[in-house]
């Protein structure tokens, strides 16, 4: 029933073809919503770089592709987007190996859950939605920056899976400092609001107001909203609020969500269509394919976006050195 119900109010159908030669990085690649991204490229002729923690999720996820097309050119790397140290040691080595980069898409993540520090000591929210994904851009953009430059179409595109629950964001965040970030007694579901608050700005006024447009970069940065999707995610909402809330909410998108494929066609759509070079959409917050979002106010405060900027340059530089970041004007 549930399949039935979203094939009749569900979101337009994304199934991409003819891309061959082209290369697209993945993370969270091999499971859920990623996975379906992942398979519809490979399938469409791109060359598909899976980037996720488990091994055998990455197993899986290559076999059950070729066994749709057995050429398919998929691979599978390890990171944990939750240490600085492997995004660097992962995302550098793809930066010096790969010869272009035309879709970057960033859909590795937690759902709502309790409280937790990641590997570096940082609310594991914010560091495996957001901050993580902040180091691959910085570390691949030499590699986007440097495919744009070849004046294919589409043009290189950067995807963030962001979410409708960026309205559940605190209303009193500032980006100000890691003790803020930090608050262990902020609701699971602020704690995960934040993160997907956190990608709109960083696509709209990070990559496309201080690295786009100064350098000239035939680059597009977007944030999408794939819909309520039933994936494994939503179990965690068990964890988030243990007793029968938890259990109420898993069992609500057991019949009211998407199914993955549908949750992929948000992401695939900004990854392809040429409506977002025809209408000059970099930035742009996408609610469901070519329906641009209603974001809140928060998710349009360039002063917002620009502390979020500062704050994860400086945790960066913290954690890992103030060499860590690759110069965003950097030129291959």
């Amino acid at each position: 029933m549930q399949s039935i119900l979203h094939k009749v109010v569900g979101p337009k159908e994304v199934h991409p073809e003819n891309l061959d030669g082209r290369v697209a990085v993945v993370t969270g690649g091999a499971l859920g919503i990623g996975y379906e991204v992942s398979r519809a490229l490979a399938l469409a002729g791109v060359k598909v770089i899976m980037v996720n923690r488990k091994e055998e999720q990455g197993s899986e996820a290559i076999s059950s592709i070729k066994k749709e097309k057995a050429d398919a050119d998929v691979e599978w790397k390890h990171c944990d987007m939750g240490s600085l140290k492997e995004v660097k040691e992962v995302f550098s080595g793809l930066r010096n190996s790969l010869e272009r980069l035309d879709f970057l898409v960033l859909s590795a993540g937690i759902n709502t859950n309790q409280y937790g520090e990641d590997a570096d000591g940082i609310d594991r929210h914010f560091g495996v939605n957001y901050l993580g994904h902040f180091y691959v851009c910085n570390q691949l953009w030499p590699v986007l920056r440097k495919t744009g430059k070849m004046g294919t179409k589409p043009a290189p595109r950067v995807v963030f899976e962001s979410s409708e629950m960026h309205r559940t964001a605190p209303s009193d965040v500032h980006f100000a400092s890691m003790d803020e970030i930090n608050d262990s007694s902020m609701d699971p579901t602020r704690l995960y609001g934040r993160t997907k608050l956190a990608m709109i700005l960083f696509s709209k006024f990070g990559l496309r107001d201080r690295v786009i447009k100064p350098n000239g970069d035939n680059v597009y940065a977007l944030a999408v909203h794939p819909g309520a999707v039933n994936t494994a995610m939503q179990q965690q909402w068990k964890d988030a609020y243990p007793g029968i809330t938890g259990k109420l909410l898993s069992n609500a998108m057991l019949f009211a969500g998407r199914d993955v494929e549908q949750g992929s066609y948000s992401a695939l759509w900004a990854c392809t269509s040429d409506e977002i070079e025809e209408k000059d959409m970099n930035g742009f917050y996408f609610s469901d394919p070519g329906q641009p979002g209603k974001e809140t106010s928060q998710a349009s405060d360039e002063n917002l976006g620009a502390a979020l900027w500062d704050l994860s340059e400086r945790i960066i530089k913290d954690k890992l050195g103030q060499d860590a970041l690759v110069d965003w004007a950097k030129k291959e």
